[in-house]
């Protein structure tokens, strides 16, 4: 298996998918040996000296950690690094869609990381998606997102939910309703009351969803608090005296009001109404 990289930056940096694709080389996506580091280095556009927020320590001595406690059970490692890599790594939405910052954080910082999580257990390949693809598909981007869509203000504890199951983050993060904190909080509830959980039920309820979107505004069902920009811009300024995440209990997020209670149990009431009748593959009505 590829081991830690024997080159590895101080910083985090922008790496484009051109300039990442010589790297993905076959003897790196079947998990024989990765890159050496040093000529990754020459093609890496630099982000400001200056910014504390992209030093690469942190974030480096996350996925070891994950690593080690997930070592037998590497899927789990998805619900307890979302929430530790979104606290460490304090970026703007802005920021985060920059597919660059995350190939350049998967490719030449953590490629034993992903090639760890990821790597088929049937065909003993990792997807190249998962060092330079989609937000919603790459290492790093998808957690970070899950992590930003499902956390309630501060609380980080939906965001463990969500993670736990693959087949919820993996719908979810490619709709835009997820955008809609109320709807997030009320897929998490729908999976803890256990209607559906399976990837056929997950995948049938957000397309039911997404029909139901198109004639009934989730807005006026379940309203979400006016969320201040303040909050998150002091968050991200407070990233150079912030103490490392803790690794026993869940970090604290940005200081933003949570969803309404009222919003999340209305919805989540729908929701579980909604998939009585949602087109789940397999199911018949009877069922």
């Amino acid at each position: 298996m590829i081991e830690k990289p024997h080159h590895l930056p101080q910083r985090l940096g922008l790496l484009s998918a051109t300039a990442a694709d010589p790297f993905l080389t076959g003897d790196l996506l079947t998990g024989v040996r990765g890159h050496g580091g040093v000529d990754l280095a020459k093609v890496v556009e630099p982000l400001p000296e200056e910014d504390p927020r992209w030093e690469v320590e942190p974030l480096r001595e996350l996925v070891e950690d994950a690593m080690h406690a997930f070592r037998d059970k590497r899927t789990e490692a998805d619900a307890w690094l979302a929430p530790r890599l979104h606290a460490s790594l304090r970026i703007t939405r802005r920021e985060a869609t920059d597919r660059r910052l995350w190939t350049h954080l998967a490719l030449a910082v953590a490629l034993d990381y992903v090639a760890w999580r990821h790597v088929s257990q049937s065909t003993r390949k990792i997807s190249a998606e998962r060092f330079r693809g989609a937000l919603d598909r790459q290492c790093f981007s998808r957690l970070w997102w899950a992590a930003e869509m499902f956390r309630n203000g501060a609380d980080y504890s939906p965001v463990v939910a969500a993670c736990a199951n693959q087949d919820l983050i993996h719908s979810a993060l490619r709709r835009d309703l997820i955008d809609h904190r109320p709807t997030a909080q009320a897929l998490v509830g729908v999976l803890g009351r256990g209607v559906a959980t399976t990837g056929r039920e997950i995948e049938g309820l957000m397309t039911a969803i997404n029909a139901a979107g198109a004639t009934l505004v989730y807005d006026v069902l379940a309203p979400d608090e006016t969320r201040d920009p303040e909050a998150l811009r002091q968050w991200v300024a407070e990233a150079e005296s912030a103490p490392p995440v803790p690794r026993h209990s869940l970090p604290t997020g940005p200081d933003e009001e949570p969803v309404p209670e009222e919003s999340v149990i209305a919805l989540t009431d729908f929701f579980a109404d909604l998939f009585e009748t949602a087109p789940v593959r397999g199911r018949t009505l009877q069922d």
